[in-house]
C-alpha cells in the first residue's frame, strides 16, 4: 500500500501533456497504463526512472539541450549534453515501465494507436539487403510472409542503386509506394510539407568506394545531410533511424551527431545483434561490477566490426558507473595479439569461455596459428581503467560472442548473438521494434552516444592499423552517458499493427 501511495504521489505531480494531435486517444489510456505499473514495479524503481534521463558529456560541453521542435543552431562543435528534463505524463509512464523487468513496454506506449507513416531512404534494396530485412518487414510483416508486422506505414522512398537483383520497384509498385529521385521528395513525399512521422535512412549494401583504411564509403552522411536539410527547409523535425555505424569516418559520424543535437532531433542508429536472440539467453544487470571482459567476432573489420563492437559494448555499458568513454585504442595483428594474451593484458580464460561458446567453421582449426590481413585484435583502454579487447577471427567463428568476468560471480557470463536467418532474419524484426517505438513516443529506445562510441573505436582502430598498429590517444572518445534497460529478442512480443 506504502508503494501504491508514493507512486500515485509522484503520478499527481506530473504536469499533462500540452492539448495537441493524440492528446484525447493518451488521456482515454493513462489509467490503464498507470494501474499496470502500480501493480509491476516498485517505486524506487519509478523514481529511479523518473531522476536518471541519459547524459552524455565531452571535455568542453557547457550546455545542455533536450528533444523539441526545430531550435536556433547550437552546440556545432562538440558534444552536447542531453537533459529531456521536460516530459509528458505518458513519458514518465514509458521510462517508469521501461525499469521493469522484461516488460513489453514498446507496446504499452501506443496501444491502440494507428500505424505511424515513415519515409525510407536506401542504398539499394535487393534480397536479403537491409533494406529487404526493414522495409519488407513494413510492408509484408515481421517474417515477411504477409502476417502481422509492426506499427509502421512505408509512405515514401529514396533508393540510390538499382541492381539487377532490384526488388526496390516490385515492392512499390506492389503496395503503391511512390519512389522519388530525390532524398527531400521522399521526406516531403512531394509535398511543401514533411507529412511523415519518421525517417529511415540505411546506407548499407550496394557498389561504393573503399578508403585506406578498409572502409566502404556508404553515403550515411549524404543521406543524413539531405534528410535534415529537408527538416530545416520545411521547418520540422521527425525521428531518424541511420542503419549501422554513423560515418563510417569519425569526422562523418561526429558531424551527424551534433547536427542531430542542434536540431533536437529523436536520434537512433546501430547494429541489430544487441537486441538480437542470444544462446544462452543471458545479461548482466546495469551497475554491474565488471572485472574482465573479451569479445570475438568474424568477417570483415569494417562490416562486422561494428557489430561485434555493439554486442560488447552492450554488456561493457552496463558497469558500474555506466559510461566513461575510451582513452585509448590501438590495433595488434595475428602476431603482436598473442602477446598481449600471454602477457596477461588481456585474460586468456576469457578468450577460451568466448571461443568455446561461439560456433566454429572448423573445430579443427588451431586459432593461434590463423593468420590474415583481418585477423588481429582491438584494444583498448576504456577512461575508468577497464581494458576492451575485441578479437577479430574471420575464417574460424561463425558468430560474435562476449565473455564477462564479474566480480560477485565466479564463472563469466558467456553468449553470442545467434543471427537466425528464419523467419526472414529474425533480429531485424527486434530492432525495427526498437525503431516502431521512438516513431511512435518520440523517444530513442537506447541512446545513440554507444553507437557513437563504437563507430569512433572502430575508425580509430584501422587508423591505428593502417598506421602499423600506433596506440593512438582518443580525448575525442570520452563520452559519457547512461545505459538504458532495453530488452533483446524474444523480447518485446511482436505484437500486430493496430488500424
Amino acid at each position: 500500500m506504502v508503494l501504491v501511495t508514493i507512486v500515485l504521489s509522484i503520478f499527481s505531480l506530473i504536469p499533462a501533456s500540452p492539448t495537441g494531435e493524440g492528446s484525447v486517444r493518451e488521456n482515454a489510456s493513462l489509467n490503464t497504463e498507470f494501474s499496470l505499473i502500480v501493480s509491476c514495479i516498485a517505486s524506487r524503481f519509478v523514481l529511479m526512472a523518473w531522476l536518471t534521463p541519459h547524459q552524455l558529456s565531452y571535455p568542453g560541453a557547457s550546455e545542455s539541450i533536450r528533444t523539441t521542435k526545430l531550435p536556433t543552431p547550437a552546440c556545432e562543435d562538440m558534444i552536447c549534453a542531453m537533459n529531456d528534463s521536460t516530459i509528458s505524463r505518458r513519458q514518465f509512464l514509458q521510462r517508469a515501465l521501461g525499469v521493469g523487468a522484461g516488460l513489453a513496454l514498446p507496446d504499452l506506449a501506443f496501444a491502440g494507436a494507428g500505424p505511424k507513416s515513415v519515409a525510407g531512404v536506401v542504398t539499394w534494396y535487393t534480397p536479403g539487403s537491409h533494406g529487404d530485412v526493414l522495409f519488407s518487414k513494413i510492408l509484408e510483416g515481421w517474417k515477411g510472409d504477409g502476417g502481422p508486422g509492426p506499427n509502421l506505414r512505408l509512405a515514401s522512398l529514396y533508393v540510390d542503386q538499382f541492381p539487377q537483383r532490384d526488388m526496390a520497384r516490385r515492392m512499390a509498385a506492389k503496395h503503391g509506394i511512390p519512389i522519388f529521385d530525390t532524398i527531400e521528395g521522399a521526406v516531403t513525399a512531394g509535398t511543401n510539407t514533411v507529412p511523415v512521422d519518421g525517417v529511415l535512412s540505411i546506407g548499407e549494401h550496394g557498389k561504393y568506394p573503399f578508403n585506406e583504411k578498409g572502409q566502404q564509403l556508404y553515403p550515411r552522411r549524404r543521406f543524413f545531410e539531405e534528410i535534415t536539410a529537408a527538416f530545416e527547409k520545411h521547418g520540422k523535425v521527425v525521428p531518424v533511424f541511420n542503419d549501422k555505424h554513423l560515418g563510417p569516418v569519425w569526422e562523418d559520424a561526429l558531424w551527424m551527431y551534433q547536427r542531430a543535437k542542434r536540431l533536437k532531433m529523436p536520434f537512433m542508429a546501430g547494429s541489430s545483434l544487441p537486441v538480437s536472440f542470444r544462446h544462452p539467453d543471458v545479461s548482466i544487470p546495469i551497475g554491474s561490477e565488471i572485472e574482465a571482459v573479451v569479445g570475438v567476432g568474424y568477417s570483415g573489420l569494417d562490416i562486422y566490426g561494428i557489430h561485434t563492437l555493439e554486442l560488447f559494448q552492450t554488456f561493457v555499458e552496463r558497469r558500474r558507473g555506466a559510461e566513461t568513454g575510451v582513452r585509448w585504442v590501438q590495433w595488434l595483428g595475428a602476431d603482436e595479439m598473442w602477446k598481449a594474451v600471454d602477457s596477461g593484458v588481456v585474460r586468456d580464460d576469457l578468450l577460451k569461455a568466448a571461443l568455446n561458446a561461439v560456433p566454429k567453421r572448423d573445430k579443427r582449426k588451431d586459432v593461434r596459428k590463423l593468420r590474415g590481413k583481418g585477423v588481429g585484435l582491438f584494444l583498448f583502454e576504456y577512461v575508468d581503467g577497464l581494458m576492451g579487447a575485441v578479437f577479430m577471427l574471420p575464417g574460424l567463428l561463425q558468430k560474435i560472442g562476449v565473455a564477462v568476468k564479474l566480480e560477485d560471480r565466479p564463472q563469466p557470463v558467456v553468449t553470442y548473438a545467434a543471427e537466425r536467418v528464419e523467419p526472414h532474419w529474425p533480429h531485424f524484426a527486434y530492432l525495427l521494434k526498437a525503431i516502431e517505438k521512438m516513431i511512435h513516443t518520440g523517444q530513442p529506445s537506447y541512446p545513440v552516444e554507444r553507437t557513437l562510441l563504437t563507430s569512433g573505436i572502430l575508425d580509430r582502430v584501422l587508423t591505428s592499423r593502417l598506421l602499423g598498429g600506433k596506440k593512438l590517444r582518443t580525448p575525442e572518445l570520452e563520452i559519457k552517458y547512461n545505459p538504458v534497460d532495453y530488452p533483446h529478442a524474444p523480447r518485446p512480443e511482436l505484437t500486430p499493427r493496430s488500424g
